[in-house]
């Protein structure tokens, strides 16, 4: 099997980010939580992608 040494490295440190946490999401979440309002200046706010409204009334099933 093929091996790429960035995405075990990236594996590696994501293991090693959430026992540092003893796996607890939700804590997991308030370090990232913090780590984002530290810095604001390093959150990307992309626009909002409206749908087109359908015009002909019929339902797409999608909500």
């Amino acid at each position: 099997m093929w091996k790429d040494e960035i995405l075990e490295e990236i594996h590696k440190y994501r293991e090693e980010y959430a026992r540092s946490f003893n796996y607890d999401l939700n804590a997991i979440f308030e370090d990232l939580r913090k780590k984002q309002n530290a810095h604001p200046e390093k959150i990307v706010k992309l626009p909002i992608k409206r749908r087109p409204n359908n015009q002909s009334g019929e339902q797409t099933g999608q909500q």
